[in-house]
């Protein structure tokens, strides 16, 4: 950790803490340094020189995440996509591997630089992604098109808060679980009971994180549009971390982006069994997923709020 009154424009930490890192890299054998921060190209360039560990920033971080947890071929589509913009609006032309020239079939010209060659084969795939995810939402379109009985809920929360576990609790389905982040990427939709004659098709979504990269957020624009087609939001948390207030307001900014303030919500507490005496909030609902507390009154709770908003 370092506190400094500004960022430095050139190296992030400055070329004396810089340096610093650079010897205790050294003598750790670090295989890799992880920064919290997002680095500018510029500063990436200047740390490399002085570092001699491969640099990982924050959303390097998180598409890699996203990219060890990608199964379907949309989810892959989408981080990938994510990747070639990152990888876009980090190139620089300074440096030894981008400043050479190329030539030869292929290329424009003999003159053209291998930067140049670098952005039109990033924008030339980034197109190729653009037009196959485009097909996908067209599919999706057909799909929400169709007629459909019962209304549409989607769980919505930070990542690693029990959505998944929540669906599965209360549809009793066998969505993947796992303890880590983004293990959802691809939208998972199951048939719920609410009540006799009553059912909801309700939809577990991808995680979301404080400042998730803007690059995600355009990337999974598609997966994203099911909670436009939802009636109800239930805003899961996890009432066992102590941080779960700024958890909530990463989740209500994301949701205020996506231009779903509108739609009704329910907050819901999830993994009360872990922490017994979180204090609630009016109108909210404490569950565990794990041993169904709080479930029949979650189910009730969503059958009011779509039957206030005319939905049958």
């Amino acid at each position: 950790m370092q506190k400094r009154a500004a960022y430095d424009p050139a190296t992030l930490v400055g070329s004396g803490k810089a340096h610093e890192i650079a010897a205790l890299a050294k003598e750790c054998d670090a295989g890799v340094i992880l920064v919290l921060n997002d680095l500018r190209p510029r500063q990436r360039k200047n740390l490399e020189a002085i570092i001699a560990v491969p640099i990982v920033d924050r959303t390097m971080l998180i598409l890699d995440v996203f990219a060890a947890h990608a199964r379907s071929r949309e989810g892959k589509l989408q981080v990938e996509l994510a990747q070639l913009r990152y990888r876009q609006s980090n190139l620089i032309g300074a440096g030894a591997d981008l400043s050479r020239l190329g030539g030869g079939i292929g290329t424009r010209g003999p003159g053209e630089s291998k930067l140049e060659v670098d952005r039109r084969r990033i924008q030339h795939r980034v197109t190729v992604l653009r037009g196959a995810l485009e097909d996908v939402r067209r599919q999706r379109g057909t799909r929400r098109a169709a007629p459909h009985r019962e209304p549409l809920v989607a769980l919505v929360g930070y990542t690693n808060v029990g959505k998944s576990s929540l669906l599965n609790a209360l549809a009793k389905s066998d969505a993947l679980v796992a303890d880590q982040p983004f293990a959802t990427l691809d939208p998972t939709v199951r048939r719920v009971y609410l009540a006799p004659d009553r059912y909801v098709r309700l939809a577990d979504t991808v995680g979301f994180i404080t400042d998730l990269p803007k690059d995600l957020i355009n990337a999974f624009r598609a997966t994203l549009e099911e909670l436009r087609e939802a009636q109800l939001l239930i805003h899961v948390l996890d009432a066992s971390n102590p941080d779960w207030p700024r958890q909530r307001v990463a989740v209500d900014a994301i949701v205020h982006d996506l231009e779903l303030d509108t739609t009704p919500r329910i907050i819901v507490f999830n993994k009360c069994d872990a922490a017994p005496n979180v204090p609630l909030e009016a109108d909210s609902i404490a569950v565990s997923a794990t041993t169904g507390q709080g479930l029949d009154a979650l189910r009730e709770a969503i059958a009011t709020r779509l039957q206030a908003a005319g939905v049958s």
